[in-house]
């Protein structure tokens, strides 16, 4: 039986101690790495590997549609992107195409990248929020 990689005991506790937040940015990093190994894949024309790796971030970019909060009115428009990366997902795979699977990828770098912004953002605001007191009536 081989010895436990640590490594991995020390990534699944980073997922089950994660906040909702950081699973989500997980998830954007997990895309586009995926992305990336579809497009080595592609490169040293290995199919199987480019399907899988493409089929993961399908998969992922599935269930970014499937948990948007549809209270908010940019749920509309984040389904409209999920849908189209989805559908030029399955193009790039189809037709084995690194331009299309590139522009994917380009795609979720940029919401990843804004998704890390909003978080540092909703922290600093928290740190700002937490230093009022409570029983203060803010502009009365």
């Amino acid at each position: 039986m081989p010895a436990p990689n640590p490594y991995d005991k020390y990534r699944n506790n980073s997922i089950n101690t994660a906040t909702r937040e950081e699973l989500t940015l997980m998830l954007f990093d997990g895309a586009v790495k995926f992305c990336n190994q579809a497009l080595l894949a592609m490169e040293n024309k290995d199919h199987p590997k480019t399907n899988d790796s493409i089929r993961k971030v399908q998969n992922i970019v599935r269930e970014f549609q499937i948990t948007l909060d549809r209270k908010h009115e940019i749920s509309a428009q984040l389904d409209q992107l999920y849908e189209y990366m989805h559908t030029r997902l399955i193009e790039a795979n189809m037709k084995k195409d690194p331009v299309i699977l590139t522009e994917v990828r380009d795609h979720l770098r940029s919401l990843r990248d804004t998704w890390k912004e909003a978080m540092k953002l909703a922290k600093q605001s928290t740190k700002t929020d937490t230093k009022i007191p409570k029983n203060i009536a803010i502009g009365a």
